[in-house]
């Protein structure tokens, strides 16, 4: 399972009548199978920032699934790039809703029921979509990985090869999977350390200055990393 799915996550909430939460979402990369009480919805990789409005009672089963596990579902993972979309599997859908349905350890249920279905279904991984699993991998890991070049040098390929990889895999070019991962460094040291220097983050981040990071910054989560900061920052 674990050159299948990153990690699963189980979000449950109950909110007032009347009332609606908003959640902010710097999402991976990458895409996820999601169950919940109304269905199955495969979402495609996340280039920008989103939200999910939740209202009532409710919750999901989601599975952050790794490169190799993607061609299972669709053939064209760019085609999904920001958005999702309706799935038939009707099994997997009736199998964590009676997990996550029944009297006591409902997360632990959910998970099995979510993972054996996997096992049984998603063929056992090809050499090329272990390579795309360790592509994305030494992306995320990496910081030192700053450009499409350092991937293919340290993965032992050419640069159009890790290209073909992302595309088929991934659905987004290995630039953009790069930029994500900096940004999300960047977001979550903004938010450990709202003291942080952004100068200084930049050039830890492989930026050639805070300007460029900025502008990243404001492109793909659409507010500064200064707004980022005094948002996330608790009033005194």
């Amino acid at each position: 399972m674990a050159a299948l799915v990153r990690w699963f996550w189980i979000p449950e909430w109950q909110i007032a009548p009347g009332r609606v939460s908003r959640q902010h979402l710097i999402a991976f990369p990458a895409s996820n199978l999601v169950v919940g009480p109304d269905g199955v919805e495969l979402s495609g990789p996340s280039t920008r920032r989103s939200h999910r409005d939740l209202s009532g009672t409710g919750w999901a089963v989601g599975a952050l699934l790794r490169p190799a596990a993607v061609p299972a579902f669709t053939a064209a993972p760019a085609e999904l790039k920001d958005t999702a979309q309706p799935v038939d599997l009707p099994d997997l859908q009736k199998w964590v809703t009676e997990a996550m349905t029944g009297p006591a350890d409902r997360h632990r249920l959910a998970v099995d029921a979510f993972a054996d279905w996997l096992a049984g279904v998603v063929p056992a991984p090809s050499p090329e979509a272990l390579l795309a699993n360790a592509m994305a991998e030494l992306i995320d890991a990496d910081p030192a990985v700053v450009r499409v070049e350092d991937v293919a040098a340290r993965l032992h390929v050419s640069t159009r090869t890790v290209q073909r990889l992302a595309r088929r895999y991934v659905g987004l070019p290995p630039l953009t999977m790069i930029r994500r991962r900096r940004l999300q460094e960047a977001a979550q040291q903004l938010r450990d350390d709202p003291g942080t220097s952004l100068a200084e983050l930049a050039a830890q981040l492989g930026y050639a200055d805070q300007a460029h990071l900025s502008s990243d910054f404001s492109t793909i989560l659409g507010l500064t990393p200064s707004a980022y900061r005094s948002a996330v920052t608790p009033e005194s």
